[in-house]
């Protein structure tokens, strides 16, 4: 199911077929809908159909071109239905200097109304910038990252993505992301971690490129997610999924899962969550604060069985490959790794374990040659290539045995297993080409991944 968070279903574009359209939208699988107030009257209507239908919810807010307009009294009507019930945001607002239909000093005191008045309700803040980036992000700035929203419809550049983000904020993309000649959207796009991005289509305005200069609809989302999996290099169901997580939070829509998954898919590759033990707290670990890993929330309750390991595996060739990878290490339960591996190697499974490298410390042996045959490949994290760094990057309950037991698991595993890799995450000042000058001395391959970007 999939959460659009920018609608205008209230515009007359609609009012002959607004029942068929929101069908058409639920058999596409969005399972909710942001329709946003542009005007006082437009925010009316907005919660009337919020009231109407149930996958519908609201945002009230004047839009900037509007803002010269706006009287003391409607202000005040614009207050009281921001605690209106299903309004779940506020705006859009913003600064549009694209056309200036209200003057610049009108469009920022506005701005400022909106953001205080959703701080007052505690509800995030739908943005609209039009070639106005700089005062818009000034303005934001003043409130000390004290604000949670979202850059609608964003269309700067890659260094204005950067600062968007840099301020807390969320980012969508419309339609035109998916038009042949919008490289410069494309690349503002590759700033944006999948977890800060929404899904919006910003109807009746902006379709995608298959129905490029029709009247869009919450529908053609269908149309713009494939084009968005194929940026990310992730799986349409992984954008789906990611981004309705990411709405569901941002604007308190629906139900959050906090079940934890054992087994769980991004791209075609299964990874199984059989821990939550690990010696270390690694500094770039979300696990002990976001247990969450591209939408998939991976807080165990308790450890799961091997049983229940291959029961949620089911059959592992559907997958390129399956991961003993969650938030724990997986060498802290050996025997269940082990039995799991030998099951996935009987059916003919491609099988990796991601692990710190701490095996040996955990289980008080050596444990590559136990390893042997039931996994193809071993991603080993290194972290770093100075062994006094690494207690400051991962407080390792081992201390000062974990980097020189870290060094000697690469070093064995090379015996036991036919692919080794070594990674670190690219934390800011870390010295990645001394990593790789490590790597190549120990003859295993080599890997940095991204900071803050996890799965």
């Amino acid at each position: 199911m999939i959460i659009d968070t920018h609608a205008h279903l209230d515009f007359p574009d609609y009012k002959d077929d607004i029942d068929e359209v929101i069908e058409r939208a639920r058999e596409a699988g969005v399972e909710y809908l942001i329709n946003v107030g542009t005007t006082v009257a437009s925010s009316i209507k907005s919660i009337e159909l919020s009231k109407q239908y149930k996958q519908i919810y609201a945002s009230v807010g004047i839009h900037p071109n509007e803002a010269s307009k706006v009287t003391g009294e409607e202000w005040l009507r614009l207050e009281a239905l921001a605690g209106e019930s299903k309004v779940v945001a506020i705006g859009e607002t913003g600064l549009d200097y694209y056309r200036e239909r209200s003057k610049r000093e009108d469009q920022k005191r506005l701005f400022h109304q909106h953001i205080e008045l959703a701080q007052r309700y505690n509800l995030p803040v739908i943005i609209h910038n039009r070639d106005a980036s700089d005062d818009c992000l000034e303005i934001v700035r003043e409130y000390n990252g004290k604000i949670r929203g979202v850059v609608h419809c964003f269309s700067g550049s890659r260094e204005v993505a950067e600062e968007v983000l840099k301020l807390g904020l969320h980012i969508s993309f419309a339609g035109p992301v998916t038009f042949p000649k919008a490289d410069n959207l494309r690349e503002a796009l590759k700033a944006v971690p999948v977890e800060k991005l929404l899904l919006e289509t910003d109807c009746p305005f902006l379709a995608p490129q298959p129905k490029r200069g029709k009247r869009n609809e919450p529908s053609y989302l269908q149309y713009t997610i494939p084009v968005l999996a194929e940026l990310y290099k992730v799986s349409v169901e992984d954008i789906k999924r990611i981004t309705t997580l990411s709405a569901r939070n941002l604007f308190g829509i629906g139900t959050v899962n906090t079940r934890g998954e054992i087994a769980y898919v991004i791209r075609n590759s299964l990874y199984l969550n059989i821990t939550s033990l690990c010696p270390n707290r690694c500094v770039f670990c979300s696990r002990e604060t976001v247990p969450y890993v591209k939408g998939h929330y991976l807080g165990l309750e308790k450890e799961p069985t091997v049983e229940e390991l291959i029961d949620a595996v089911g059959d592992p060739s559907r997958y390129d490959e399956v991961v003993f990878c969650g938030f724990g290490e997986p060498t802290e339960r050996l025997d269940v790794l082990k039995a799991v591996a030998r099951y996935l190697k009987e059916k003919g499974a491609t099988v990796r374990l991601d692990t710190n490298g701490l095996g040996d410390l955990i289980n008080g042996r050596s444990i590559c040659e136990e390893l042997n045959g039931l996994i193809d490949t071993i991603c080993i994290s290194l972290n770093t290539n100075i062994e006094e760094d690494y207690q400051k990057l991962c407080h390792s309950e081992f201390n000062g045995k974990a980097y020189p037991s870290l060094i000697s698991f690469i070093k064995k595993a090379r015996n036991f297993i036919p692919d080794v890799m070594v990674s670190i995450v690219g934390v800011p000042g870390i010295d990645v080409d001394g990593c790789r000058k490590i790597a190549e001395e120990l003859g295993v391959r080599f890997r940095v991944r991204e900071y803050n970007n996890v799965g």
